[in-house]
C-alpha cells in the first residue's frame, strides 16, 4: 500500500518561540529537549516501519540545510532541499508536489508532515497516517489530519466536520464543512460544545495528481512551479530562479479553504505543538511549588516559574513567582509567564 507514498517534512521557522534554546539560526526543530534528540529526528523515527528513510523529504530555509542533514543522517542529502527565500506554505507544498510527482508519478502519495511538534504514542500516529494514505490514494480527496481537541485552545486554526464517509478504514474520516482561524476563548468553548470541530495540525495527505489539480483550480500562478520542479535536472537551480518571483501565502489560504474535495482523519493520537515555554512543564512536570527546572539549577522562595540551563551552567532563581528563566551559552531570557506572548517581537528586535 506504501510504495509509493513519500513523507515531506516542512522546516522552516525563526526561533522564536523557545528561544533563547531556538533561534533564527537554530530553530524549534534542532531543540532537543525531549528525548535526547530533536524534534526533527522524531518527526523520522515515527515514520519507521511506515514510510523508509529514502522516501523522506524535508523542505528546509537554505540557511538551514547543513544542519538539517546534520540532524537526520539517514536521511540522503539530495532529500533535504533548501529554500531559496521565504514564500509561506503554499510554494512549500508545491515543490513538494513536484517532487512527489517527479520521483513517484502522479498517482504517488505525498504526506505533509511538521517538523517540531510531539506525537504519541507513534504506534497510533502511523496506524492514522497509513489509514489516510489509503483513503487518498482511493479516493483523490485531500486529507487533512484534526487532532481532537482536548481544551478550547485560542491559538490553533480548527477544522469543522460533516457527515462521515464510508472508506472502511479503522480510522474514522467525515467531509470538511470548513477551515476557521485561530478563535477568540468564546468561540473556541462554543466549537468544543458541538463536537465537530479538531484542531488543525498543519498536516494533509494527497495524491501528486489530486494536489497538483487543486493548485491548477486555485492558484494556477503557484501551480506552475509544479510542473517545473517535477521535469527540472536541478532542482535547487529551478528554486533559485522561479522562487523570487512566487506569490507569499499559505496552503491554507491558498488551497485548503477552498477545494470542496477534502476529508478530516480523526486523529486520536497525542499532539503537541510546543508552541512556548508554557508547554514545557505539561512534558516535565513541576515540583511541589510549582516549578519545573531543567539542566542545572536552582531556586529559592519561588514557585510557579520555569527555570531552565542549557550546559553546566548553574542558573538560580530567588524570591520569584511565575516567570521564566532560561540560560544559554550566547543569551539568558527573564521574563513574566504573562507576558510570553511578546516574546516573537523581542526576538524580532534583537
Amino acid at each position: 500500500m506504501n510504495a509509493e507514498s513519500y513523507a515531506v517534512i516542512l522546516a522552516g521557522g525563526n526561533g522564536e518561540r523557545l528561544w533563547p534554546l531556538s533561534t533564527p539560526g537554530r530553530p524549534k526543530q534542532f531543540v532537543d529537549l525531549f528525548g535526547g534528540k530533536p524534534l526533527i529526528r522524531h518527526a523520522v523515527d515515527r515514520l519507521e516501519g511506515l514510510i523508509p528513510p529514502e522516501r523522506v523529504l524535508v523542505i528546509t530555509a537554505e540557511r538551514l540545510v547543513a544542519l538539517t542533514r546534520e540532524a537526520l543522517p539517514g536521511v540522503p542529502a539530495e532529500n533535504i532541499i533548501g529554500e531559496p527565500c521565504r514564500r509561506d506554505t503554499a510554494a512549500a507544498v508545491a515543490v513538494a508536489c513536484g517532487l512527489v510527482m517527479r520521483l513517484g508519478g502522479p498517482d504517488a502519495v505525498g504526506c505533509i508532515l511538521t517538523a517540531d511538534q510531539l506525537i504519541d504514542p507513534a504506534e497510533k500516529f502511523r496506524r492514522t497516517l497509513g489509514d489516510a494514505i489509503e483513503a487518498a490514494a482511493k479516493t483523490g480527496a485531500i486529507v487533512t489530519m484534526g487532532i481532537v481537541p482536548t481544551y478550547p485552545a485560542t491559538g490553533f486554526g480548527y477544522i469543522e466536520s460533516g457527515a462521515q464517509a464510508d472508506l472502511g478504514t479503522a480510522t474514522r474520516f467525515d467531509e470538511v464543512v470548513r477551515f476557521v482561524e485561530k478563535p477568540d476563548a468564546a468561540t473556541a468553548e462554543r466549537y468544543l460544545a458541538t463536537g465537530r470541530f479538531s484542531w488543525n495540525a498543519g498536516m494533509f495527505i494527497w495524491k501528486a495528481s489530486a494536489m497538483k489539480a487543486e493548485f491548477e483550480a486555485n492558484a494556477p500562478d503557484i501551480a506552475k512551479l509544479i510542473g517545473k520542479v517535477a521535469e527540472s535536472a536541478d532542482v535547487a537551480g529551478t528554486l533559485a530562479s522561479e522562487y523570487p518571483s512566487i506569490r507569499a501565502i499559505s496552503v491554507d489560504y491558498a488551497v485548503m479553504e477552498k477545494t470542496r474535495n477534502i476529508l478530516v482523519a480523526k486523529s486520536e493520537f497525542g499532539w503537541d505543538d510546543v508552541g512556548s515555554w508554557l508547554a514545557i512543564p505539561g512534558r516535565f512536570g513541576s515540583d511541589g511549588e510549582g516549578n519545573t527546572r531543567i539542566g542545572r539549577t536552582a531556586v529559592l522562595g519561588t514557585s510557579g516559574s520555569i527555570v531552565v540551563s542549557d550546559g553546566s551552567h548553574l542558573t538560580a532563581v530567588l524570591g520569584m513567582e511565575d516567570v521564566v528563566v532560561v540560560h544559554t551559552a550566547d543569551a539568558t531570557l527573564v521574563c513574566p509567564k504573562s507576558r510570553l506572548g511578546e516574546l516573537k517581537s523581542l526576538v524580532k528586535s534583537l
